[in-house]
């Protein structure tokens, strides 16, 4: 039974918000920093190393949001820009080139070392593209050595994700055959990239690579024969740059829920001329599970009213999931950029009276947010306290990124995220 049936709606709501207005607002925002993708991105690439160059409240920031412990040995790190930096009694290039040398020399196992631009070094103008190459003439082909943009002034955190895969895209070996190859395109948990990869082949679907790969060395070949599908919806730049060398977007849901997740697959299983029904037999049973375990959560979440300020571009994949699979009444959802081609499959599945608000202003969306009354708030962290001392129960977006969401065997933590504040709440005043 398709949930669209179990939730009852009409084939007229069907139509969803695909040409729902669109509420656009350019005024203050409240963002978290494009370096915090290093986080999931770092434990992805296992022979990789991202040297963020910034000042030392780049360091903190990502110790913290990692939580690494003293002793551990992350794949990342902090060039640190100080006084003499600044004061221009260091030539930066030259301090940078010293400490890739100390980086390399204790670290053989590095294969692609990423130089992550910040606030800081964007302020001072340190080219970090032409550091790069001249880096390259010195260590390759030992070590590649790419950069890209980490900073918050004018994105959101998802970004940084996105600015990294965009580098590797050039970098990427041009395909040699016809035959067609699937890309899946997005930082995914090694457990989901392997469910995922099984229920590829179940499906007779091949060859599969991922972006980004698990070594350095192991990039994916795109051409003409590429047909790309993406994991998650921020991946704008990448996408862009995939199709730019040939590769052909296969508009999909995102795999999150039972429904997106099996909506996701049979694009694949579409582009590759599948039956629907081997289609049906391969996902059938995974789509089974998620709903069984998704039942569980219904009760807290049912009726639930939910608002979604922009944050991590995850909002409308979310809504989707969260209004068909679960029953929650979703107010306003706010999302940084609305990519229409990408999100051209998770539009129609929204509610229709739903208000769709693309950018921020933080004031007014807080008086919204305040006139509504929602039970369940998604932000950031900076909204989130706030938010907490004046009544409202929150969910941090950040967390939808750290946590393993995708496919039909993670639906139920997923679902898991949302229940949580609630019920927590709901034990406090018993």
């Amino acid at each position: 039974m398709s949930s669209l049936a179990a939730l009852g709606r009409s084939p007229a709501d069907q139509a969803g918000c695909t040409e729902a207005p669109v509420l656009r607002e350019r005024g203050q925002r409240e963002v978290f920093c494009g370096l915090t993708g290093i986080i999931w991105l770092h434990r992805k690439i296992q022979d990789a190393f991202f040297l963020v160059v910034g000042s030392r409240t780049c360091a903190h920031l990502i110790q913290s949001a990692a939580g690494v412990m003293i002793f551990a040995e992350p794949r990342f790190a902090t060039a640190i820009i100080d006084e003499r930096d600044l004061a221009g009694l260091a030539d930066a290039n030259d301090e940078l080139d010293r400490v890739v040398g100390q980086l390399l020399a204790r670290r053989p196992d590095i294969r692609l070392l990423f130089l992550v631009g910040s606030c800081p070094s964007e302020v001072i103008k340190l080219d970090l593209s032409r550091a790069a190459q001249r880096l390259n003439r010195t260590h390759s082909p030992d070590v590649r050595v790419l950069n890209y943009s980490g900073s918050g002034i004018e994105t959101t955190f998802t970004q940084g994700e996105d600015a990294c895969l965009a580098s590797l895209v050039p970098e990427m070996p041009a395909s040699v055959t016809s035959a067609p190859a699937l890309l899946v395109v997005g930082a995914l948990a090694e457990v989901v990239e392997d469910q995922m990869r099984r229920l590829f082949a179940a499906l007779g679907i091949g060859p599969v690579a991922f972006l980004p790969p698990r070594r350095a060395r192991e990039l994916p070949a795109v051409g003409p024969n590429t047909r790309m599908l993406l994991a998650q919806p921020f991946l704008a730049d990448t996408a862009r740059a995939l199709e730019a060398r040939g590769a052909v977007h296969l508009p999909a849901p995102f795999p999150l829920g039972a429904e997106g997740t099996t909506g996701w697959l049979r694009a694949a299983a579409g582009a590759w001329g599948i039956p629907a029904d081997r289609s049906r037999a391969v996902t059938e049973a995974g789509e089974q599970r998620a709903r069984i375990v998704l039942d569980r959560h219904r009760e807290a979440l049912a009726g639930r009213r939910i608002f979604f300020f922009p944050d991590s571009q995850l909002e409308i994949p979310l809504a989707r999931f969260l209004a068909r699979e679960l029953g929650m009444r979703p107010v306003e959802i706010g999302t940084p950029y609305l990519h229409r081609a990408h999100l051209a499959a998770e539009l129609p599945l929204l509610p229709r009276d739903v208000l769709l608000s693309e950018g921020q202003d933080v004031d007014r969306q807080l008086d919204r947010c305040r006139a509504e009354k929602p039970d369940l708030v998604v932000c950031g962290l900076g909204l989130a306290n706030p938010l907490e001392a004046e009544g409202f129960a929150t969910k941090w977006s950040i967390e939808l990124v750290f946590t393993p969401i995708q496919g039909y065997e993670q639906a139920g933590d997923l679902a898991e995220l949302f229940a949580r504040p609630l019920v927590r709440r709901q034990k406090l005043r018993v």
